[in-house]
């Protein structure tokens, strides 16, 4: 299935969740805010929230500076 990854069109198999994906892109879930179709998914939930074709994801990372 496809999803939109940070503008991008990526492919995934069925039934992958937002705690899969984070690991097989080698992200580290405390680094990360996903936004899924455009709403902030808790991050205990990241286990348990599915991802579905079409799904819009957006990983914020955020990052100290000065």
């Amino acid at each position: 299935m496809t999803i939109q990854l940070n503008g991008k069109i990526e492919s995934i198999a069925e039934g992958t969740s937002v705690s899969a994906l984070l690991a097989l892109k080698s992200i580290v879930p405390a680094h990360v805010v996903v936004e899924k179709n455009s709403v902030i998914v808790a991050r205990d939930a990241y286990p348990i929230t599915i991802l579905n074709t079409g799904d819009t994801l957006e990983l914020l990372r955020f990052v100290g500076g000065g």
